[in-house]
């Protein structure tokens, strides 16, 4: 076995996969609600009650008195950044025959970073963009079913279908139901490809100066600051087994509010919480360590890969999850 006070933070192939996360456009989880780096492992973090900040309690004051008064109430809850781990080791063979401008730790670091992304795309989906996890969901149906009163709405790749009509009036609701517009649109790329190809759609935009559907020009129509497109896929399948790849997001969309300046006092549908108090982690938890591995070959050393992350929903009314909503 290695042993860890011989293992050392490699800074420079941190940086680098820092660097990667951020250019990693497939990838949303890092993108869609705002990271709050921690020092610690675990801690409580404070929840407002949305009702206190919107009550009418403001009264006329008169001479010489006291003005009324009032305070909020705040809830807590926990996060736990979990550390996640992978290594590939790299031997001095792999070294000395790698021509330039291939250089065997480097491709590591992108191997090993390429897991990470996968694992914290793939928990950010888990704790998000799944059912029961939002005050309001949305279900596709095909145009005989689909009904208002079951929460239900035409497939937006379907002819008779109104995805402006749906997304807007659920912009709406929330904003009736919290005081807060949602600003963000999260599209698999299934739903992405069939809003872009929608006759409603490619109709309002025809005028525009590329007419081209983009994620700039859905966010204006939408009336949301951003839309993200999460590319990213998973093999499903064990090592060995024909492979069973598909996007990680599957055929669903969530709208929602996501705080740019997230605090004590704002609310917020989501926070990703993650763990900077480790020796050399960078902004996301994440680090790269080198680790000597004589027992599996002279001068063999691991790198090793870390991320430590908490993915939580704050706030339920501030998320619409539409499920299967392409068929």
């Amino acid at each position: 076995m290695p042993r860890m006070q011989d293992a050392h933070i490699d800074r420079a192939l941190t940086n680098m996969s820092v660097a990667y996360m951020q250019d990693a456009s497939n990838y949303i989880a890092d993108k869609v609600f705002p990271i709050i780096p921690v020092k610690r492992q675990a801690d409580l973090y404070y929840i407002y009650n949305a009702g206190d900040f919107l009550r009418d309690e403001a009264k006329v004051r008169g001479a010489i008195s006291e003005s009324v008064g009032g305070d909020y109430d705040l809830a807590s809850d926990t996060y736990y950044c979990k550390k996640y781990a992978f290594h590939k080791d790299v031997s001095p063979e792999e070294r000395v025959n790698y021509d330039e401008p291939l250089d065997a730790d480097k491709d590591a670091q992108i191997f090993v970073t390429q897991k990470m992304l996968i694992r914290r795309e793939v928990e950010w989906a888990s704790k998000f963009f799944k059912t029961n996890v939002w005050s309001n969901e949305i279900a596709g149906a095909d145009s005989t079913s689909a009904s208002a009163s079951s929460g239900t709405v035409v497939y937006w790749n379907q002819n008779g279908s109104n995805p402006i009509q749906d997304i807007t009036n659920e912009s709406v609701k929330m904003a009736a139901r919290t005081g807060y517009r949602p600003n963000t649109l999260v599209l698999s790329p299934y739903v992405f490809n069939a809003l872009k190809n929608h006759y409603d759609v490619l109709d309002r935009v025809k005028y525009t100066e590329t007419g081209v559907v983009t994620t700039s020009l859905l966010a204006s129509l939408f009336e949301v600051e951003n839309v993200y497109v999460a590319w990213a896929v998973v093999n499903n399948s064990a090592k060995g087994a024909n492979d069973d790849v598909n996007f990680i997001m599957g055929k669903n969309a969530l709208l929602c509010y996501s705080n740019p300046n997230p605090s004590l006092r704002t609310p917020s549908a989501g926070y990703i919480f993650s763990w900077v108090g480790l020796e050399g982690a960078g902004a996301y938890g994440n680090r790269i360590v080198r680790i000597p591995m004589d027992l599996l070959g002279l001068g063999v050393e691991r790198i090793e890969g870390e991320i430590a992350f908490d993915a939580k929903r704050v706030s339920a009314d501030l998320g619409v999850f539409f499920k299967n909503i392409v068929e």
